[in-house]
């Protein structure tokens, strides 16, 4: 009898509910180290862990798409915003529309109105150029003012941007390049500067760091990035082009089909609250924040006398769109010989 009852307590024991932690998995494409900070404080706030892997915006997407019949991810965000829409476009994304849009900016309320709700605006910030003063110096450069400018042959082999296919910010600047000069003269002034590029990298967040270590001059890519490395202490300053400057607006995105909605979704209005909001520039990434609500860092570059292209995010933010675009750099920018 006692062994038969041993039997039953043990098979009570193993056949009881087991109590799991509460987790969720996230692709993020801003900053690393807002990436990490994040994840670190929503689970310190709530005891939800989140597994959680850094992506450019166009690897993220490309994961996203590929996933899409089991997916591994329940939230994407950060990262420029065009990649975000196309996934929305695609049907890739779940709809949420939170109840706290009078708490946000109204850029960031109209990537809902463009998404049908599957995309939030979750900061934004613009394009420009970045240069290192020591080296710049030392090389006897002039500072450049204008995406003209950067035409000039001193500067060949002195300049680096990223790759659109891969990534989303690099994107940006080619659709806000295109919709600056239009899209022919946008085509013949990307194949003249593709003399002057050194190398185009797989993340637009890899120009700040090749600029403050000195490896290149001058950098093109949002010019929050350049702003990491003078407050680092890096010699490094940073200027929109005269022309006009493209920028972003990142997103934010439940996606479609995730296994753990209920804490994506707090992972999510944890993100964009004021205490979310201010993990990043407590990381030392200085984007523009969508919340309102709270006194964003002081190191965040104002956007005040930037003057910024009028860019269509519905139209440059379709897949088929971004496709054609990317397709034509390819082929007619980045196939040249250098």
């Amino acid at each position: 009898m006692k062994k038969l009852f041993a039997l039953a307590a043990s098979a009570a024991i193993f056949s009881a509910p087991v109590a799991f932690a509460q987790q969720l998995n996230a692709y993020c494409s801003t900053d690393q180290a807002w990436c990490e900070l994040a994840a670190a404080e929503f689970t310190k706030a709530t005891g939800i862990k989140v597994q959680q892997t850094r992506l450019p915006t166009g690897e993220a997407l490309a994961r996203i798409k590929a996933e899409a019949a089991n997916p591994k991810v329940d939230i994407w965000w950060g990262g420029t915003g065009d990649p975000f829409l196309q996934a929305a476009e695609e049907k890739l994304l779940d709809a949420y529309r939170p109840t706290y849009l009078n708490q946000l900016h109204d850029w960031a309320v109209r990537q809902y109105d463009l998404s049908n709700n599957m995309v939030g605006g979750f900061y934004t910030s613009a394009i420009g150029f970045g240069w290192n003063t020591e080296l710049m110096k030392k090389k006897n450069l002039p500072v450049p003012k204008c995406w003209m400018d950067l035409l000039d042959p001193k500067y060949k082999g002195e300049v680096e941007m990223a790759n659109p296919g891969t990534s989303g910010g690099a994107y940006t600047i080619v659709a806000g390049l295109v919709q600056t000069f239009g899209e022919e003269k946008a085509f013949d002034y990307m194949k003249r500067l593709h003399k002057n590029i050194t190398s185009y990298t797989r993340s637009s967040n890899a120009q700040g760091k090749s600029v403050a270590r000195g490896e290149v001059a001058i950098g093109i890519s949002f010019m929050f990035g350049f702003d990491d490395e003078r407050y680092a202490g890096f010699p490094v300053l940073s200027g929109p082009a005269c022309e006009g400057a493209g920028y972003e607006v990142g997103g934010i995105a439940l996606v479609k089909g995730a296994r753990n909605p209920a804490e994506a979704k707090r992972y999510y209005d944890w993100l964009m609250s004021a205490e979310g909001q201010a993990t990043g520039g407590k990381a030392g990434s200085f984007q523009s924040p969508a919340n309102k609500t709270f006194k964003p860092d002081a190191r965040i570059p104002s956007m005040e006398g930037v003057k910024l292209v009028n860019y269509d995010f519905k139209k440059y933010g379709s897949s088929a769109e971004r496709r054609r675009i990317i397709e034509r750099w390819e082929r007619e920018v980045n196939s040249l010989p250098r």
